[in-house]
């Protein structure tokens, strides 16, 4: 099954009956929990949880990026990081290809070394120049353009970003801590308080 983030689709009916809906209606919560699926940094028994669904290509989620290493040095071992793929294709082209790339460097263990040079490197992204990011970051090459064509490869791209849709997100950086969404756009000072909220909460 294929499916064009381009357009992307509204929440379903059931969606909302089982989700708790935001101010506009869209699912306020995750559809999936973090588990090993994902790429994450910290424990899954971490108190707090940020998710975070992104895409490489744009401009506020390489922004964002210094804020979540801030909170991942300030919280510690009480939070839990995870990134999830949210290409949108139809602004930004580069993005699907880019997030393959991270996957592929995942399959080398690689995934967070990749992921931070595409977000350092967001206006070199085609084809030739993610070789050269893989080279930087000594992958193995024959293996990294297998795993580029890899359909299990695109699957967890696909994966990730349909549980955004289901998720109620629009575009990118989208947040979630301990399951819930943020909502009117990524704030610094917002996010910190949420997990601050999420920490209170678990008592920690």
């Amino acid at each position: 099954m294929d499916v064009s983030l381009s357009r992307q689709t509204p929440a379903q009916q059931d969606d909302v009956a089982r989700l708790n809906v935001g101010l506009d209606g869209r699912p306020l919560r995750l559809d999936r929990l973090v588990d090993e699926r994902d790429h994450h940094r910290g424990s899954l028994e971490a108190p707090a949880q940020l998710v975070e669904y992104g895409d490489y290509q744009c401009p506020f989620c390489a922004e964002a990026l210094p804020d979540v290493k801030r909170m991942l040095s300030l919280f510690g071992d009480r939070l839990l990081f995870a990134f999830r793929h949210f290409p949108l294709v139809s602004q930004h082209p580069n993005a699907w290809p880019a997030a393959l790339a991270a996957e592929a460097a995942g399959r080398q263990q690689r995934f967070w070394e990749m992921h931070d040079h595409l977000f350092s490197h967001q206006h070199a992204l085609s084809h030739d120049e993610l070789r050269s990011h893989a080279l930087a970051l000594g992958l193995d090459m024959t293996r990294f353009e297998r795993d580029l064509g890899d359909p299990g490869v695109a699957d967890k791209v696909r994966r990730d970003a349909i549980s955004g849709l289901h998720s109620g997100v629009m575009g990118t950086p989208t947040f979630f801590v301990d399951g819930r969404r943020l909502e009117g756009g990524y704030r610094a000072q917002e996010l910190r308080e949420a997990i601050e909220s999420a920490l209170e909460a678990h008592g920690g």
